[in-house]
């Protein structure tokens, strides 16, 4: 009998997600600095990638050198996520978020004070973990420029 990991279950060390992805250590570290990824981090601060985390940075790679898509384009992409809509924010709430008004951040780096998501935990939010494969940003992005 086999068991099915989770695709968001944390199990590849750095090395490994970094060996799978065919990139070094020091790239995945400048991601997450760089707040495209939120890996998991254990009590001792070892990271950890679960599939999903594999697959966002496939894209991000795929955007990079496919699409010649720089990371601050990445970053503005992500920035434009309705992060608003996943979450149910008021009006109210849209006005005082900042990351509602940036264009250059995603959400998850954001994280303003007093806004509904100061003390969510960001890697296990709905709009971190939609956007995580790129055929979700692509319909998303489709969607928006349907007429309707």
């Amino acid at each position: 009998m086999f068991y099915e990991i989770p695709q968001d279950e944390p199990i590849y060390p750095i090395s490994t997600a970094a060996k799978m992805l065919n990139i070094s250590v020091h790239t995945l570290r400048m991601y997450e600095k760089e707040n495209l990824i939120i890996p998991f981090k254990k009590s001792t601060n070892h990271r950890l990638y679960s599939q999903s985390d594999i697959e966002r940075i496939r894209c991000i790679r795929n955007a990079i050198n496919e699409s010649k898509i720089s990371i601050n384009g990445i970053k503005s992409i992500y920035s434009m996520m309705p992060c608003w809509e996943y979450i149910g924010c008021s009006d109210e709430e849209r006005e005082n978020c900042p990351a509602y008004h940036s264009h250059s951040e995603p959400c998850w780096a954001i994280k303003g004070k007093g806004t509904v998501c100061e003390k969510k935990e960001c890697r296990n939010c709905d709009v971190y973990n939609k956007f995580s494969e790129c055929s979700n940003i692509k319909s998303f992005i489709k969607n928006l420029t349907r007429v309707k």
